[in-house]
């Protein structure tokens, strides 16, 4: 009796078989989930549908701003396997050129009308990430560069780093608290409903938006990005297509520094004051983030840096004595469900 083999399709053509079709990886929605779920929970808890409005959309502008400082230290330590210990330098000196920057531009960022306001923030903000990024280029070739590949000595290296750079920030601006106060037109809030949204948090929400779509278009559309990918994938072989992997390392370092610049100034902005030691108050809370996320996850963070963002403004609205161990408790939740985070990368 003839039997057909259903087993191995064959290739019509020349009689040899033909591959099965890699299937598409499925994207996991549940950690996006995860958002609403924490968003949903707190709402019967607070018990005011404004209030909780209010909170959610001050814990989603917040989350923006840290995913904004956080991306650059996730793109860092994702594409380079870089431990920055010392990325709190770059936010404390993108703030304190905010302050120079805004101080030049003073009658713009006083004036009533809101395009003079944004027309003041785009240079503060474009001026603080090419100081940040420059600096960062000298950070990378002096103090990360020796120390590639060598965890514990990059901890340490960046550490000191960032202790250096804080006493430089002191020299320069001074080690007193200098204000930092919003543009006129972003002062105040805006009425959604009976719930009050203060203005300047829908715009730090809109441009981690932008942050967004434009790391993920960078790293998954575009060349640079398939190198980058591919140089730490298999170094060797994309130089040997002859491409210069250290100099496109050295580029994401210094995007990575950019950005925690710009999220400098938007943290500075969002506290409406800067002191030298900011980057490393903020350290620990870019750390739990990039935990939280899956190390290197650029979509991670993103996700991460919202939880905490909810998760501090709901616990300091409902139990403000618990707020400040309440994300290190979402981490170990999340950890406890997911060992290696949310998103984690494959190749770690």
């Amino acid at each position: 009796m003839n039997t057909v083999a259903a087993t191995t399709p064959t290739d019509s053509a020349g009689g040899g078989t033909a591959a099965a079709p890699v299937p598409k990886a499925r994207f996991d929605y549940r950690p996006l989930l995860l958002l609403a779920a924490l968003a949903l929970l707190a709402l019967p808890a607070i018990g005011s549908v404004p209030t909780w409005l209010t909170l959610t959309i001050a814990g989603l502008a917040m989350g923006m701003i840290v995913f904004i400082i956080a991306s650059g230290l996730t793109l860092v330590f994702g594409l380079m396997d870089v431990l920055n210990f010392g990325h709190g330098v770059f936010i404390a000196l993108g703030a304190f050129v905010a302050t120079s920057v805004f101080a030049f531009l003073g009658p713009w960022a006083a004036a009533e009308s809101l395009w003079l306001n944004l027309a003041a923030l785009l240079p503060v903000m474009l001026v603080a990430m090419a100081v940040a990024g420059a600096v960062g280029w000298v950070f990378e070739r002096l103090m990360v560069r020796p120390v590639y590949g060598q965890h514990l000595k990059q901890i340490l290296i960046t550490m000191g780093g960032m202790i250096i750079g804080e006493e430089l920030i002191k020299v320069i601006w001074g080690p007193q608290q200098i204000p930092l106060p919003l543009p006129q037109a972003l002062r105040g809030s805006v009425l959604l409903g009976d719930a009050s949204i203060e203005k300047y948090r829908l715009i730090a929400v809109v441009i981690g938006a932008a942050v967004l779509i434009a790391l993920l278009w960078t790293l998954n559309r575009t060349k640079i990005g398939l190198l980058i990918r591919a140089g730490v994938q298999d170094r060797e072989m994309v130089e040997s297509l002859g491409y210069r992997i250290r100099q496109l390392f050295v580029g994401v370092f210094v995007a990575g520094s950019a950005l925690a610049g710009l999220g400098g100034v938007l943290w500075g902005l969002y506290q409406q004051m800067v002191v030298p030691q900011m980057g490393a108050q903020v350290n620990v809370l870019l750390f739990i983030v990039i935990i939280i996320g899956g190390l290197g996850s650029t979509l991670g963070c993103f996700v991460g840096a919202l939880l905490v963002g909810l998760m501090a403004n709901y616990t300091g609205f409902l139990a403000p004595k618990v707020a400040l161990f309440s994300n290190i408790g979402l981490m170990v939740a999340i950890l406890l469900w997911r060992p290696q985070g949310l998103y984690p990368v494959t190749n770690r």
